[in-house]
């Protein structure tokens, strides 16, 4: 996990646009026309239709899509009662979660008010807004009554995230765990150390799942929740238990199949995970420290099934992965109220998502991404983009069936699609390639570590586990900007190219290189004296196998790159040239661009090239490719030059590749609108077909359309340039990239790498 300063966390929220959350209008609003349906006199329409029937607040508004997050500050993080403003940016954090992963609107509201009554009657009045109340950060015991008191009040649903969110992650992966052990729940002996509204709620739904009452026993600062004890609220006399031969927590965990820890760091020290029994069970889900470190649990006993709240170790619960979900759910259906069945039926979709193969970026064949159901993955990754559609649908069902919801759904598999598509491509694809490159993270050389945006993107690579950076550059020069920068650069290899040790390995390098291309005119000593050039050293580095992909281009001129990497790598036998791709994820979907960097001014074979290693590219991406060929010209209405080059090109590709959707050349208006290009031509390969992959006539067109894209809509994600058809993964990066760029391009590079071994593995056995 990166380290968080204090410096860049207060960045973060006051650059640009101070704050994490906006409002965005969702109609047109350009014309007198528009501003007038929008509000006076067309807005009245709705009003009176909604005055009528109430229900049509989720046809007109944005009711069915809006959550309130509420709070009044007194239980904020781990901070305590700081008040309901200083609270605040939590509550616009949360907001944040709902948007990217469930696409709900969210009013942060931050109530200053501690008395129980007023408070809930602030919330009944303002609940008409809204389509759901997410009430957060309230303390114990006014929370319970907060929440149950607005449950009955109102008709929108309810639900205080600390205590239910984190019951529902937790009780699926205890029902995993157990599972994996191969251990009844019904006959576990389990303790809860906490008895706040978190730890009373998770041990509730334990019991719904199957946990039997008389087998738990809960702890809070004081020891054993007994029936001796005179001092317990309400909540807690429920757990109190019977026995009186066990009053701490070291007492309570000796023979306990399960501890779940809801309280403080490092409570559980070793030796009582020593006295717990065979095969424990124990999430430690103190938050940043936990009640146990990884370490020190995995050290006491090899046998232990551990999860914690931290996202560096393995089976993380998550509150993300179910209250966007949930709401989504309920609010699909217009729902009353989130009741126990549909917390249930989170618990057993989130459970049994484990247990589905989990989904490659890459095609099926090359299997990239092997988390596989067992000890270290019984509980979904936040990135998994199925969980709005398996969650979200289990919920709307479950609220249907147990009849709270006014609106029903009949085509599911037709939901569950709308809901796959609902973020746009540009979240799910980048945590799929986040997600899949730090399954199998491979060596990457960083050719420009001086640059502090290069350095920056390595340090961050390999802390979001996805590569293991090997930095080039003066080591002194690095090591002191590191120190400047404040970044930590344990465990990250630098080679000092020009470093008299390097000396043995340059001329290995140079008598490669030299018999590769002796026939070029390559003598060694030219050889010897281009591997004190970083670009050649560094791609000799993946050519050999020191290294499995290469990072250039941040500041390098591409026609030395170009250059370099033809001399070095080479292009792949199959193909007589080499291109890259830009992939466009925008609210509307994602477009995949080609030739965005290597070829100025294709001819038509150049042209047939690019388009199948556009083909190969998309398809990587595991999706099936829709190719238009750009042109200034629609099916031959020009006879120019560019066009008619296009027009072969496109012939050539139809014969060769029948089965392929291919057509052209057409103006980009006709390649995006499927309704206008159908009309019009009727008789295009791509009739009822939306286009995903665009091939330029030319690198300028290709390269001004997606800067032009990039620099008008900030909604617009840009990643690449992406590499096609060398032998080995070298990839470029484009002038003026983002830490973050870099890293898409990282991510990129490392499953290209691992793709290319398992290729490479397969044809050995093959032969």
């Amino acid at each position: 996990m990166a380290k968080i300063t204090k410096e860049a966390a207060l960045e973060y929220h006051e650059s640009g646009r101070p704050g994490k959350i906006e409002v965005k209008p969702t109609k047109a609003y350009r014309t007198q026309t528009d501003l007038s349906l929008a509000y006076s006199p067309g807005v009245a329409y709705p009003c009176l239709e909604i005055q009528e029937k109430p229900d049509d607040a989720y046809k007109y508004t944005d009711k069915g899509n809006l959550v309130a997050v509420i709070s009044n500050g007194t239980a904020v993080l781990g901070l305590g009662d700081i008040g309901a403003l200083s609270g605040k940016p939590v509550m616009e954090g949360k907001g944040l979660l709902f948007k990217i992963y469930g696409g709900i609107d969210v009013f942060d509201i931050e109530v200053n008010e501690k008395d129980p009554e007023k408070f809930c009657e602030a919330v009944e009045r303002i609940a008409p807004t809204f389509g759901g109340i997410n009430l957060e950060d309230i303390k114990a015991p006014e929370c319970f009554y907060i929440e149950e008191r607005l449950k009955r009040t109102l008709d929108i649903p309810v639900m205080h995230d600390d205590q239910h969110g984190t019951a529902i992650i937790s009780a699926a992966g205890l029902k995993n765990a157990l599972e994996v052990n191969g251990k009844d729940i019904k006959k576990v002996r389990i303790v809860v150390n906490g008895a706040g509204a978190a730890a009373i709620s998770c041990t509730k739904l334990y019991m719904a799942i199957g946990a039997q009452k008389e087998n738990i026993v809960m702890l809070d600062s004081k020891g054993v929740i007994s029936t001796e004890r005179k001092d317990l609220n309400e909540q807690k006399k429920f757990f109190a238990t019977n026995r009186t031969d066990i009053h701490t927590l070291a007492e309570a965990v000796v023979g306990a199949d399960v501890f779940v820890g809801l309280s403080k760091g490092n409570v559980l020290t070793q030796d009582m995970v020593r006295s717990m029994a065979k095969d424990p069970v124990i999430f430690a889900l103190a938050n940043p420290v936990p009640e146990i470190s990884y370490e020190d649990a995995m050290a006491a006993r090899p046998d232990v099934l551990m999860s914690t709240g931290r996202t560096d170790y393995p089976n993380q619960i998550n509150n993300v992965i179910g209250f966007p979900y949930i709401f989504r759910g309920a609010l699909d259906v217009h729902a009353t109220a989130i009741n126990e069945e549909m917390k249930l039926a989170a618990v057993h979709a989130i459970a049994d998502l484990a247990k589905q193969p989990v989904p490659d970026v890459v095609n099926d064949v090359y299997k990239v991404n092997n988390l596989k159901f067992g000890r270290d993955y019984f509980i979904p990754k936040p990135v998994d983009p199925r969980l709005i559609s398996e969650v979200s649908a289990a919920v709307a069902k479950a609220a249907i069936d147990s009849g709270v919801a006014r609106k029903t759904i009949d085509d599911w598999e037709q939901y569950k699609d709308s809901l796959s598509v609902l973020l746009g491509q540009e979240t799910k694809l980048t945590q799929k390639l986040y997600a899949t490159a730090a399954a199998h993270p491979q060596r990457v050389v960083f050719a420009e570590a001086i640059h502090p945006t290069m350095l920056k993107a390595a340090v961050q690579a390999k802390s979001e586990g996805i590569c293991q950076p090997i930095l080039l550059g003066n080591d002194e020069v690095i090591e002191k900007m590191a120190r400047q920068m404040d970044l930590n650069l344990d465990g990250i290899e630098i080679v000092n190219l020009r470093h008299p040790k390097e000396q043995e390995r340059r001329e290995r390098y140079a008598r490669i290189l030299t018999e590769k291309r002796q026939r070029d005119g390559y003598t060694f000593q030219e050889a010897n004296d281009k591997m004190f050039e970083r670009n050649y050293f560094g791609m000799m580095m993946v050519e050999t196998g020191d290294a499995d992909a290469f990072i250039t281009g941040l500041y390098t001129k591409y026609s030395n790159t170009i250059k370099v990497v033809n001399e070095v790598i080479g292009i792949r036998p199959e193909y007589n040239h080499f291109g890259t791709m830009h992939i466009i994820n925008s609210p509307k979907g994602t477009l995949y661009i080609a030739d965005t960097l290597v070829n100025e001014n294709p001819d038509t074979d150049t042209l047939v090239d690019i388009s199948k290693l556009a083909a190969t590219a998309v398809r990587f991406f595991n999706e099936k490719p829709v190719i238009s060929m750009i042109s200034h010209s629609n099916f031959g209405s020009s006879n120019s030059d560019g066009a008619q080059k296009v027009r072969d090109a496109v012939d050539k590709m139809q014969q060769l590749y029948p089965d392929l959707a291919i057509d052209g050349e057409m103006q980009i208006n006709f390649a995006l609108n499927r309704e206008l290009r159908d009309e019009q031509y009727g008789f295009s390969r791509l009739k009822g077909k939306d286009v995903n992959t665009l091939v330029f006539p030319n690198l300028t067109s290709a390269r001004a359309s997606y800067k032009m894209l990039q620099m008008l809509d900030a909604d617009v994600e840009i990643i690449g340039p992406i590499q096609m058809g060398l032998n080995k993964p070298i990839h470029f990066i484009d002038f003026g990239a983002s830490v973050r760029d870099v890293v898409n391009i990282v991510a990129v590079a490392t499953i290209d790498a691992y793709v290319d071994k398992v290729k490479t593995r397969i044809n050995n056995r093959s032969i």
